[in-house]
């Protein structure tokens, strides 16, 4: 955050200011408050408390804040306080509907005849493009997969045939067609023997990976990652092009181009600072971002959490966040961890604990013992499941682990010298093997790392974990279950049923429990090098003991980062995963999102034949039942060497101890106790790979880019020139009709009701999310621009659009709106009583100039946050949201675009005011608001009744105002 002139006088905290190293870095030194209150403050409130008091401007930020930070024992849950982060992360999706919006203001600024050049973020902000990655090829079964550049493919003559082709059962040779009978070569590279045409049912598939005529062998593994890689750089070009610019023509703003890693890991990597040194201030580093792993970064001491679109746009430009002065859970680590216990393991037996103890909202703060034997990246594994347990961070003080660690990772001497000196100076360093330094916390919740032991949880819900040494009676119990949270409700005489199928010319049987999805994927596992390491020492153990996957099984490595792969290739073990099938399919977001490729269709066909409950095991954090695939109903999260475990065993329904993994050729079995690499092994492994030149190289491909991103051209000038037949980037209209004065906000008179809704409306009721529907409002919009189906691509990619996000919100088809009494994204357009899209019915009334509120029930907008969530309704022509209560954060995202949040008085509602919602409605405005003011609200029926409008502070009203946010900062330029 930009700093506020703190060496000025009539900065009111100027007396605290001290001084490091001879003077030449000065800092905020809280401890020269005198209170003994300080002391006794969790180590992340005093995080907030310096950034308070170095952000003291008496606007966002005033003194009254920083007093209830200090009394945070008796303010803690009560009061409202700012926090400025000192900086902003953005992944893709999220990020470039803030970039879009600050070019637009950009636009604003330069037609009131103002410098555009200086619309810039006033956070530092960088912006990582890693949620584009679709996985178009893989060595397992081959997909039709969508035209990136839509229109007819170069195959349109050819038939609806799929092939069903998988990676050869021999990974080392060329040899294939023994394994497919439709040729006669010896190997790929053999000359053809006849120029005719393959069989139609071998024939290539546009966009599915590359085969030879012959074989039907498909790419290697370097070219499913580079093609994979090429099909997202083609298909997210003009996004592409866009970032480019943004990191030439805005201030503040670094961007990280694609195929570097998924956001999380680049802020651990290579962003985190611990320190930051501006002005020659020294002051801790903190974070807010778009990406719910945020808050991996608490590992490394640096206080940071998720934050939605909005938010995040809103400290771009300067506006603290806001939150309630948080409760902070210590969580006491004592004992110690068994050997054969990985990090998952105690990741997740940290999350049930905390899980239970009922701590949505708060912050988690670690001491004791126990935390002195976790490793750097044990902590950010256990802080990056934060949202698993719904504590807003899970933060871990700087200790001589955290300085062990970035020893390792670039940072200088003198750097680490500096952070430690500045860290003791306000005490925020620690030594967890001294009592005398706990602070005081709302509540302490003890866990002895000893009663860890090997869990998976599943298979519907991440919070059900089952003891590995369970898991066979486990899924038995659930196939047995009622229809549930965990149960599937088999029929006892269809639970042995064996289903065989042909894949790649040989026959196999699925059963319920068999493994179809086997994924070591980004998010959790990839920041820990001991748990990935654990799982290649495990597949090359397996690979020399003689041990397969069985083809038909989607496996698949997506490390967050190069680094991962960089470790896996040093360390030996990287080809031994490729044997296993776990090829690496490139860098982001892929399967955990739910974009991995079809099941083989004869697979898919077994499962729906048998009505099998097949599984997925993959080593995320989320997972969700059809998520990863909708005909797989079990899905579970595990560590990555008991991923591949378990596809090696190819089945969920395995004790083992008791039972072995597999028959190697010469019918030796082979258990996984056999396997299984020691914690000695794995500890001399990381320690002779991970080391520096692991961080100069990742910091080298950052730097250094790729070729497509370094030849990609971008304009080269102060505003954006947009191009209007663009798809992707679009100017928005939040600027229009923008005067230099702020105007008193007028009444509204005679308006109707877009919807009538109930309780619970959702983030996702009312945001653009997922596909984009062939029959909506928005499909309609694109192929009014000639675009075909297979080019629709999705919401998210589609958020720099604004008529595409208009079109989408409130587009979902579980939209319960009572004009029309069943789900879809429906509602009437009252005046000629048809039933339209939401969107045509809102752009007929605001081509009529009538203006539009929304009726609504208890806790409208909960959920998670959104960036189109209060962006769509402002576009749509919402003036203001009646609802029973709100969901806290989308009231404030309401107010900050302009929209009034109005209460209901206490039991009334609009059933007790027979409101029909075909009325029209006049809300009076005062010349003058204040905040929690009650307004009268009329209906042409003549009924009268009062609201509350939800303006918590002076803060919220200058925004309503101005119309909103954005148009309060783009004044501050004119």
């Amino acid at each position: 955050m930009a700093l506020t002139s703190p060496a000025k006088a009539e900065h009111s905290y100027s007396h605290l200011i001290d001084t490091l190293e001879d003077g030449r870095f000065k800092f905020f030194n809280p401890q020269k408050l005198n209170d003994p209150r300080y002391d006794q403050l969790p180590l992340s409130i005093r995080v907030l408390l310096e950034a308070a008091i170095r952000n003291c401007d008496g606007f966002y930020t005033k003194e009254e804040d920083i007093q209830n930070i200090l009394d945070w024992q008796q303010q803690q849950n009560k009061a409202e306080v700012p926090f400025s982060p000192a900086r902003v992360l953005l992944q893709d999706f999220t990020g470039i509907p803030a970039m879009v919006d600050l070019a637009a203001m950009r636009d604003a600024v330069a037609k009131h005849g103002m410098d555009p050049g200086l619309v810039n973020p006033k956070c530092p902000t960088d912006l990582i493009v890693d949620h584009s990655l679709q996985i178009d090829y893989s060595k397992c079964a081959i997909q039709n997969a969508p035209n990136p550049g839509g229109g007819d493919g170069p195959n349109q003559s050819q038939g609806p045939s799929r092939s069903t082709s998988s990676r050869p059962l021999s990974r080392g040779g060329s040899h294939c067609g023994g394994q497919r009978g439709s040729c006669s070569k010896a190997t790929c590279s053999d000359p053809p023997a006849s120029t005719t045409q393959p069989p139609a049912s071998v024939q290539q598939i546009e966009n599915t990976p590359l085969l030879c005529p012959f074989h039907l062998k498909p790419v290697s593994e370097p070219e499913t990652a580079l093609k994979n890689q090429e099909m997202e750089l083609i298909r997210n070009k003009e996004r592409l092009q866009f970032f480019k610019w943004c990191s030439k023509a805005f201030k503040n703003v670094n961007v990280v181009p694609p195929d570097v890693g998924a956001v999380h890991q680049v802020n651990l990597e290579y962003l985190s600072r611990v320190i930051q040194v501006s002005d020659g201030f020294i002051y801790p580093d903190s974070v807010v971002g778009t990406d719910s792993h945020t808050t991996m970064i608490n590992g490394l001491g640096i206080l940071g959490w998720g934050v939605g679109g909005i938010e995040s746009e809103a400290v771009m430009l300067g506006q603290p966040v806001s939150l309630t002065l948080p409760q902070v859970v210590g969580c006491k680590l004592v004992g110690s961890i068994n050997p054969l216990t990985t990090s998952i393991d105690v990741v997740l037996g940290i999350t049930k604990h905390l899980r239970q103890a009922g701590i949505a909202g708060k912050f988690v703060e670690f001491f004791g013992p126990g935390v002195s034997q976790l490793s750097a990246p044990d902590r950010t594994t256990i802080a990056n499941m934060c949202p698993e347990y719904n504590a807003t961070a899970s933060f871990f003080p700087v200790d001589q682990v955290t300085l062990k660690h970035f020893k390792k990772t670039n940072f200088t001497q003198e750097k680490l010298e500096l952070l430690e000196s500045y860290m003791k100076a306000v005490k925020l360093f620690r030594s967890y093997e001294d009592p005398s330094e706990d602070p005081q916390y709302s509540e302490v919740i003890e866990i002895n790392l000893s009663s860890m032991v090997p869990y998976v949880s599943g298979p519907k819900r991440p919070q059900d974990r089952v003891a590995v040494s369970s898991m066979k009676e486990d899924f038995q119990s659930c196939l047995n279950e009622k229809v549930g949270f965990k149960g599937f409700h088999i029929l006892k005489e269809k639970q042995d049923i064996r289903v065989p199928f042909l894949h790649c010319g040989q026959e196999y049987q699925l059963v319920h429990g068999s493994v179809v999805i086997a994924a070591v994927i980004s998010c959790t596992n990839n920041c820990n090098p001991s748990v990935m390491l654990t799982a290649g020492l495990l597949a090359k153990k397996a690979v020399e003991a003689g041990l397969v996957v069985k083809p038909y099984i989607r496996t698949s490595l997506a490390p967050g980062s190069g680094m991962v792969t960089h470790y896996l290739n040093t360390s030996g073990v990287l080809p031994y995963f490729s044997q296993l099938g776990f090829e690496v399919i490139g860098y982001g977001c892929a399967t955990c999102v739910g974009n991995t490729a079809p099941l083989p269709e004869a697979v898919v066909d077994a499962i729906k034949q048998g009505d099998l409950v097949a599984c997925g095991v993959l080593s995320g954090n989320r997972h969700f039942e059809g998520r990863l695939c909708d005909c797989v109903r079990a899905n579970y999260l595990a560590s990555p060497p008991l991923v591949v475990a378990y596809a090696l065993a190819g089945t969920v329904g395995i004790d083992f101890e008791k039972e072995p993994l597999g028959v190697t050729s010469e019918g030796k079995e082979v258990y996984l106790c056999d396997i299984w690499p020691s914690r000695e092994e794995v500890q001399q492994t990381e320690e002779d790979t991970v080391i520096s030149s692991i961080f100069k190289d990742l910091r080298g491909r950052m730097e250094k880019g790729n070729a497509f991103w370094n030849n990609v051209d971008c304009p080269d000038s102060v505003v954006f020139p947009w191009d209007h037949k663009s798809t992707y980037i679009r100017s928005p209209s939040f600027f229009s009709k923008l005067s230099k004065e702020v105007t008193a906000p007028q009444s509204i008179e005679n308006a109707h009701v877009l919807l009538f809704l109930g309780d619970k409306v959702t983030t996702d009721h009312i945001s653009p999310a997922g596909s984009i529907a062939r029959v909506s409002a928005a499909a309609k919009y694109l192929q009014s621009k000639r675009l075909t189906p297979r080019e629709f691509n999705s919401y998210g990619a589609r958020r720099g659009n604004d008529a595409v996000m208009t079109r989408g919100t409130f587009a979902s088809i579980k939209l319960q709106n009572r004009f029309i009494g069943k789900p879809g994204p429906k509602t009437l357009h009252i005046p000629s009583g048809q039933t339209l899209d939401v969107f045509e019915a809102a752009e007929r009334y605001q081509r009529d100039g009538i203006p539009l509120i929304i009726l609504a029930g208890k806790d409208y907008g909960s959920g998670n946050s959104r960036d189109w969530v209060a962006k769509g309704p402002y576009l749509l022509g919402v003036r203001a949201v009646i609802a029973e209560s709100f969901e806290k954060l989308h009231k404030n995202q309401l107010v900050g675009m302009g929209i009034m949040p109005l209460q209901f008085l206490p039991d009334q509602n609009a059933d007790s005011l027979e409101l029909s919602g075909k009325e029209r409605f006049t809300i009076t405005l005062p010349d003058s608001l204040s905040p929690r003011q009650q307004l009268a609200v009329k209906t042409s029926q003549g009924r009268s009744f009062f609201v509350t409008a939800l303006f918590d502070t002076d803060m919220d009203i200058i925004f309503f105002r101005h119309g909103g946010h954005l148009r309060y900062v783009a004044r501050t330029f004119l």
